[in-house]
């Protein structure tokens, strides 16, 4: 069986789980996430604990089984605690700002880059160098966060670019003279 599978998901007081047919609705003081789940997994709720079985142990279904059971853990801990990813810009003259929803990102190209931040997730620009990104879903979090990285990502020879607080790039030596 699946490792991840096999462990019971412990659910923290004050959320509510409504299950209808494959959607979950998962409520809690921070918000309210749904998601459709397969069909395949079978979701139990016993008490405060909800564990996953699935019917056979094919490749396809071992791997569901984790990843179902993953998907609803970070539901419940994203409508308790909520996730949050920080980016850094380095380079000369590379800047953000936030302007009402729109976040400006001057990263050394001829114009400035502008982006519609979602309605449900939270940007923060503390200093002109860092933006914060925050909210219920783990999985919309983490796409703004790749989608902002990937207009300049971190090029190996000097670092410049945006990357994650802590990410670590690996370095280049460049080319050597005569």
């Amino acid at each position: 069986m699946s490792r991840i599978g096999r462990k019971p998901v412990e659910i923290p007081a004050g959320v509510e789980i409504k299950q209808d047919g494959n959607v979950v609705t998962v409520k809690g003081p921070k918000g309210e996430l749904t998601r459709t789940m397969s069909s395949d997994i079978t979701m139990s709720v016993d008490g405060n604990v909800v564990s996953f079985d699935r019917p056979n142990d094919n490749n396809k279904m071992r791997a569901l089984h984790g990843t179902t059971r993953a998907n609803f853990n970070n539901m419940v801990e994203g409508v308790v605690n909520g996730f949050e990813k920080k980016l850094e810009l380095i380079g000369v003259g590379y800047r953000a700002q936030l302007k009402g929803k729109t976040l400006i990102l001057n990263l050394g190209y001829s114009n400035p880059v502008e982006m519609e931040t979602p309605e449900d997730l939270k940007v923060e620009v503390p200093d002109n160098t860092h933006i914060n990104i925050s909210g219920i879903s783990k999985q919309r979090v983490g796409d703004l966060a790749a989608e902002i990285r990937a207009v300049r990502s971190p090029e190996p020879y000097k670092g410049k670019g945006v990357r994650y607080v802590g990410e670590y790039v690996r370095r280049k030596e460049g080319k050597t003279g005569k």
